[in-house]
């Protein structure tokens, strides 16, 4: 009965459960009798066991299906499938199977590590260049101060604009974290706070054109 321990559940809404599967439930043709079984109970309309990633993915109806019963019913077809040695001739081909599993998700998880410090990398340089220009307009106007009248002249759209910048940067900085560890990652279920951000990009950029 160890496999069942090995079942961890990592994230879970309703509706939607994902585990972290062991290995050995991820080569055919396990992985094909244990998306079977569970498709088949009542009120699950879809299962995806991602045998590289060892992630498995169920979606069900909520009123058909609550979240006890499904663990419940997920644990007696691990137990009938560990028992009828199903899970026994993956076993054998343990060693290449993870390695490849662990290959990919070091890739995987590379390709996304990278993506986040390109984005990262992006906004640290606008942020750096953006304190670099509050520094040289403070430079510029205690220079003023002491300039003969009319060589400084500021309108209040300049001024408006430096404004609206610094406040976007600041709104970016404040939800960095979110913005990396939960809106990039998963851009479906904050799909909101996608639109809000695009659209207030678009009224920036709409007034700077006027």
């Amino acid at each position: 009965m160890a496999i069942q321990k090995e079942f961890l559940l990592r994230y879970r809404e309703p509706g939607y459960l994902r585990f972290q599967v062991p290995a050995t439930v991820c080569v055919s043709p396990a992985a094909a009798a244990l998306s079977a079984k569970i498709q088949a109970i009542p009120g699950v309309y879809r299962v995806n066991l991602y045998t590289g990633q060892r992630k498995l993915a169920i979606r069900y109806t909520e009123g058909l299906c609550d979240f006890n019963a499904l663990v419940a019913a997920l644990h007696a077809i691990v137990t009938e499938l560990e028992t009828g040695l199903a899970f026994e001739q993956p076993a054998r081909s343990l060693p290449a199977a993870s390695a490849s599993a662990r290959k990919i998700s070091l890739l995987s998880r590379f390709k996304e590590n990278r993506a986040v410090s390109q984005v990262k990398r992006w906004f640290d340089d606008k942020f750096i260049a953006a304190k670099e220009t509050v520094q040289a307009a403070r430079i510029v106007g205690k220079a003023a101060q002491h300039a003969p009248a009319g060589i400084f002249r500021i309108s209040e759209k300049s001024i408006i604009d430096f404004l609206n910048d610094m406040l976007a940067l600041y709104l970016i900085r404040m939800h960095w974290t979110r913005i990396t560890q939960e809106w990039i990652p998963r851009p479906i279920k904050y799909r909101y706070e996608w639109l809000a951000t695009f659209y207030l990009f678009f009224l920036l950029v709409r007034y700077r054109r006027k």
